[in-house]
């Protein structure tokens, strides 16, 4: 397994380039440079990228790589993309600004805009950026080529809402306008004892969106695989991407994750002790929600492991899976610089039978928020071998919540401590969790309309099972303790839910947790 993705570079590198920063005066016009038109369609890139995979892989060739290695932190920020070359399509939904290569980002991605039936390459010149006079970037060569870009708002407003910069990653502001997690077209050989494998977009084409705000095709290609993908998107109730993926695999993967989800998950209301940063939580996500082929809703809070963990939930036709924010409140998290509780909760949603497989959640152990170290994407049953054809088509919602949330109760909150009773001689080895559910009927219930509490566990002892209603609330509380089996540090799997009447309340709360890693 390949150490986890370095946040700190890759959000700092996004800083210096001027991701949320003031530009200085709105873009009035197009100032960019077009080639010569050639034909296009989405079919021929499909074509195109079937007829790569055929072929050996050919890494890029890094132009300049020397230049490149010098512009660091401190010389891409003072690279300011000029204004006046905004990238404006018809309808002007969407003006386009364009990032510089450097350090982070050596190779250069083809830059199209379409019109009907043909398209016309954007012209790299150094002029599309002001550069100081000592800039190193002065001594590359005048055709390098663009890092990647970023959709601004409409109208003029200095603020962008979408983003591709490296490997086959993207994101967005969200609903809340906040920067925070990243999808990825696909994962490959995500914690395996091997390197794992960043396919890259090698080539993007504009074009002008018939119900949404712009449509982005692409070209992706690495060693193991290649692709042509079309994205529709539009900011409504959020920002929604519909997505058409052709993938054709070169060689032979061991684990193709599919509708992949990066993020970041230091420590939450159930981890305190791994709390050593003065801010009560960081975290971009706090669990991950799946609603299962069956009609299941699960939820499943993060973990800081302290190694990687990979789970895997089986299921066939899944209808949905999502790393969730849940938790907006700021008084959770007391950072005003980069606002935890607005950052996006992403869902996918398959369109169309999406077969056997799994929806698999890799947690990888980090000690700061810099990393990006939890990762989700469903892995097919059928394994992905060389000169396999794999067409996806399915949804990315950015939005606050679900975009189809149950009408049972959800999981508020997950907290754990020591066990026993208050006032008596506390148990050794025993943890007390406390689960908290909102929404659906909950609110309607008594204490004396016997809700109960469903929990099973893998191994160890359960006992002291009760529930009580939150006083003041429509909430719901589930409370138990736990006894690890002894001399048994391997991880258990937890499953609870509330019932009345043998009829489940509440979506099912899974937890995975590591004896010890909770309380001293």
């Amino acid at each position: 397994m390949t150490a986890s993705v370095n946040r700190r570079d890759f959000l700092a590198v996004l800083a210096a380039l001027g991701i949320q920063f003031p530009l200085g005066a709105s873009a009035a016009a197009t100032g960019v440079k077009l080639g010569d038109q050639v034909p296009f369609s989405f079919d021929a890139l499909v074509e195109q990228a079937r007829e790569t995979a055929a072929r050996p892989y050919a890494a890029p060739q890094t132009r300049a790589a020397d230049v490149l290695e010098t512009i660091d932190y401190d010389n891409h920020w003072k690279i300011k993309f000029r204004a006046d070359h905004t990238l404006n399509l018809p309808g002007d939904k969407a003006p386009i600004r364009f990032f510089h290569l450097g350090r982070y980002f050596k190779d250069p991605v083809g830059i199209n805009v379409v019109d009907g039936e043909t398209a016309r390459p954007v012209l790299y010149g150094p002029d599309y950026f002001d550069m100081p006079s000592d800039s190193p970037a002065r001594q590359l060569p005048t055709d390098i080529g663009f890092a990647g870009f970023r959709v601004m708002e409409p109208g003029g407003v200095e603020r962008d809402w979408l983003a591709f910069l490296g490997a086959a990653y993207f994101r967005t502001s969200g609903p809340l306008g906040q920067f925070g997690m990243s999808a990825r077209a696909v994962a490959i050989d995500v914690a395996l004892p091997k390197p794992e494998e960043f396919p890259r977009f090698t080539d993007f084409w504009f074009a002008p969106s018939s119900a949404g705000d712009i449509t982005i095709y692409m070209l992706m290609d690495g060693p193991s695989i290649t692709g042509a993908l079309k994205m529709d998107c539009k900011r409504e109730n959020g920002i929604v991407m519909d997505i058409a993926a052709r993938y054709f695999v070169r060689n032979d993967i061991d684990r193709l994750g599919v509708g992949a989800l990066t993020s970041m998950f230091w420590y939450g209301e159930t981890s305190r002790r791994q709390a050593r940063d003065w801010r009560p939580e960081i975290h971009d996500s706090d669990g991950l929600s799946i609603w299962t082929g069956g009609g299941e809703r699960l939820w499943r809070p993060l973990n800081n492991p302290p190694q990687v963990m990979t789970s895997s939930f089986v299921d066939k036709d899944v209808r949905g899976f999502g790393l969730m924010q849940r938790d907006r409140n700021f008084e959770n998290y007391q950072d005003d610089g980069v606002f935890y509780e607005k950052r996006a909760s992403v869902w996918v949603e398959p369109v169309g039978a999406w077969g056997d497989g799994a929806v698999q959640l890799v947690e990888i152990p980090t000690d700061d928020e810099i990393h990006d170290n939890i990762v989700a994407y469903w892995v097919p049953a059928k394994p992905a071998r060389a000169g396999d054809a794999v067409p996806l088509d399915y949804k990315v919602h950015w939005l606050i919540d679900e975009p189809y949330p149950a009408p049972i109760g959800r999981t508020y909150a997950t907290r754990a401590g020591i066990g026993g009773v208050p006032g008596q001689p506390r148990p050794p080895g025993v943890v007390k969790f406390s689960v908290d559910f909102d929404g659906g009927d909950l609110g309607s219930f008594t204490a004396e309309n016997g809700i109960e509490a469903d929990v099973t566990a893998s191994k160890g002892i359960v006992s002291g099972v009760y529930t009580l209603p939150v006083v003041g609330t429509k909430r719901w509380r589930a409370f138990f303790d736990f006894t690890a089996s002894p001399n048994d540090a391997s991880p258990v799997d937890m499953r609870l839910y509330l019932k009345r009447e043998g009829v489940a309340l509440t979506e099912t709360w899974l937890y995975q947790y590591h004896p010890g890693a909770l309380v001293p």
